[in-house]
């Protein structure tokens, strides 16, 4: 079996078929740390994801796997922190809202104390366990071929992939690997600085809007955000983009203004009118499972995404 892509829902789809038992390898254009996912906010939350219904149980399914990785957060790059939605009421969300722990009014908005990940540490660590479950299961790779390696390899042809089952994890590079002109890219930009002492995370979204303010406390700086635009191929941070940023929240939190910059990221969410996630049959009664489209969620459903990519796997 082999899946193909290395971001957060290839190697989270990995994981949970190794874990059942199937001899997995996963196949990638780059490695993790050069995803989309990499450069990734981290927050569990659903946004920029359909269909709502089905998102809320994929959501649910991984709170519940973060609330407990968050036990181990130097090890998984998860932690649960308190912060804010502004502008979010709970009768604008779906079912899933009223299972969220916590989740609760407040002036403005909503709170409560969700999963935000380390997205680098994150998918080192389920590389890791991914390797391990691998070995436990069928011994090292280095001895025992087929099984408990992640490559480097560029896939032109899903269907001419050498595996029994084939699951397709590619995001944004389903566009023109399915080929599926649905997936589109919706840009994402931000800016890293200092942390000037902020400990709580904050989000502002007008989801008929290109831009929005959040900022995220991460071990490695302070995340501030972002952009949403809508086919936009550039991977290029914008100068006057990322000023925007920091004006924006710096008018929520005024310490951010004279905070030093560490980095810029741009990231491309790989959109689409609903999640894919499906078994296709391939020439010689091999099978072809889809599990890509989460726009801004992947990170969100990709446990939940994940289980019922490997049931449709056999697994």
């Amino acid at each position: 079996m082999i899946v193909v892509g290395s971001g957060v829902a290839g190697l989270t789809t990995a994981v949970v078929l190794a874990e059942s038992g199937r001899r997995v390898r996963v196949w990638a254009r780059e490695p993790a740390e050069r995803t989309t996912s990499a450069v990734a906010g981290g927050l569990w939350w659903p946004y920029r994801i359909e269909p709502e219904p089905l998102v809320g149980a994929w959501a649910l399914d991984s709170l519940g796997v973060y609330e407990e990785l968050a036990g181990r957060p130097e090890e998984t790059g998860v932690r649960l922190v308190e912060g804010v939605h502004r502008g979010t009421r709970l009768d604008e969300l779906g079912a899933w809202a009223s299972r969220v722990p916590g989740l609760r009014a407040v002036a403005g908005g909503l709170a409560a104390r969700l999963p935000l990940i380390d997205m680098p540490v994150h998918l080192a660590w389920l590389r890791e366990r991914f390797v391990k479950a691998s070995e436990a299961r069928w011994g090292s790779p280095r001895t025992k071929s087929g099984g408990g390696t992640v490559e480097e390899r560029e896939v032109t042809d899903l269907a001419a992939v050498p595996a029994g089952v084939v699951v397709n994890c590619t995001g944004l590079g389903a566009r023109s690997l399915v080929p599926d002109p649905a997936v589109r890219p919706v840009r994402g930009q931000l800016v890293v600085v200092e942390n000037p002492g902020i400990s709580t995370w904050f989000t502002s979204v007008d989801h008929s809007s290109d831009t929005s303010t959040y900022f995220f406390p991460q071990p490695g700086g302070l995340l501030l955000g972002g952009t949403a635009d809508e086919d936009s191929w550039s991977l290029e941070p914008d100068p006057a983009t990322a000023a925007r940023i920091v004006a924006r929240c710096a008018a929520v939190r005024p310490e951010i203004a004279g905070a030093g910059v560490l980095a810029h990221r741009v990231g491309l969410r790989p959109a689409r009118d609903s999640v894919r996630l499906e078994r296709q049959p391939l020439p010689g009664g091999r099978v072809l499972v889809h599990n890509y489209g989460h726009g801004g969620a992947g990170i969100t459903v990709a446990w939940g995404c994940a289980r019922e990519a490997a049931g449709l796997a056999g697994a």
